[in-house]
C-alpha cells in the first residue's frame, strides 16, 4: 500500500509539472495507456469488452472522465495538498449517492463526519490565499463525480467483471478526450514526453500494488495510509513550490481527512465482501 500512496503522490507531481499541458489531453494520454494495458488483460482473459450493464458501464466511464479531468485541473492551479485534499471528498459524496442508488443507509453520526469535513474546507480557503474560490468548487465537483463514478461500479458488481470495469473508462476517454484535446493542443516537448509516459507507468504501478494490498489484507486496516499522500503532497508544497500554509488552513486539511476517515471507520459494515476492482 505504501508502494501504491508514493506512485500515486509522484503521478500528482508528474502532473504538477506538465502545467502547460491541458487536462484534457493529459487525461488523453494516461487514457491510452490505460487502454492498452486493459484490452490487453481482456483478451488475455478472454473477456467480452463491452460488458453486460452497458448503462452503468458507460456512466461509470463518463463519470469517471469527468472527475479526473476536473481533478487534472485543481492540480495544475491549486496547491498540490489542497487539490488532492478535496478529492479526499469523495468517499463522502459516495455514501450520500449510494443512499439512492445502490438503497444503503447513512447513519445520523456520519452525518457529523460530513460536516467536520465541509467545515475543514471552509477553512482551507479562508485561511489560504493560494486557493481561488472557482477552482475549490472545481475540486469539490470532481469529488462529487468520482462518488458517482464508485456508485456505478457499485451497480456492475454482479455483472461485469472487474478488468472490463476498468475498461471502460479508457473506451469513454481516449476518444472523448481526443476530440477535445484537438482545440487545445499543446505540443509536448523533450522531457514533457518523457513525464507523459511517467505519468501513465506511475498510475498503474500504483493501482496495480493497491489492488495487491486489498486483496491480501483487511481493508479497514489499510485505508488510512492512503491519507499520507496528503503528507506528501504537503512536503512537495514546502520544498518545491515553497507554499506556505497558515496553520489554520492545515488545521482545514486536517479537518477534512479527519471527517472522511471517521466516515470510513465507523460506517456500517456489510457481512459479505464484495469485490469491485
Amino acid at each position: 500500500m505504501l508502494i501504491s500512496v508514493v506512485c500515486f503522490s509522484a503521478m500528482n507531481l508528474v502532473v504538477k509539472f506538465l502545467g502547460n499541458i491541458p487536462a484534457p489531453e493529459l487525461v488523453f494520454f494516461r487514457s491510452v495507456v490505460s487502454f492498452t494495458l486493459s484490452l490487453y488483460f481482456i483478451k488475455r482473459r478472454n473477456l467480452s469488452p463491452f460488458g453486460n450493464n452497458k448503462k452503468w458501464l458507460i456512466a461509470r466511464g463518463v463519470f469517471g472522465v469527468t472527475a479526473l479531468t476536473t481533478f487534472f485541473y485543481t492540480l495544475q492551479e491549486l496547491p498540490l495538498a489542497t487539490a488532492i485534499t478535496l478529492q479526499y471528498l469523495s468517499p463522502i459524496f459516495t455514501a450520500i449517492f449510494a443512499t439512492q442508488l445502490l438503497g444503503e443507509k447513512v447513519k445520523s453520526y456520519q452525518w457529523l463526519f460530513f460536516l467536520i469535513s465541509f467545515a475543514g474546507i471552509a477553512m482551507i480557503k479562508g485561511f489560504n490565499e493560494d486557493v481561488d474560490l472557482k477552482f475549490l468548487l472545481l475540486g469539490v465537483m470532481s469529488a462529487v463525480f468520482a462518488g458517482l463514478a464508485y456508485n456505478a461500479i457499485g451497480k456492475v458488481k454482479h455483472t461485469d467483471n472487474p478488468v472490463v470495469v476498468v475498461f471502460y473508462f479508457p473506451l469513454i476517454a481516449t476518444p472523448i478526450m481526443g476530440v477535445v484535446s484537438i482545440f487545445y493542443w499543446v505540443q509536448p516537448i523533450g522531457w514533457e514526453w518523457l513525464l507523459l509516459i511517467l505519468m501513465g507507468v506511475l498510475t498503474q504501478i500504483a493501482q496495480v500494488y493497491m489492488t495487491k494490498a486489498f486483496q491480501s489484507s483487511a481493508i479497514s486496516g489499510l485505508t488510512g495510509m492512503k491519507y499520507l499522500g496528503v503528507v506528501f503532497a504537503l512536503g512537495f508544497d514546502f520544498f518545491i513550490f515553497h507554499v506556505a500554509y497558515q496553520p489554520m488552513a492545515l488545521l482545514g486539511i486536517g479537518l477534512v481527512i479527519a471527517g472522511v476517515l471517521l466516515n470510513l471507520f465507523f460506517k456500517p459494515r456489510k457481512t459479505k465482501k464484495i469485490k469491485v476492482g
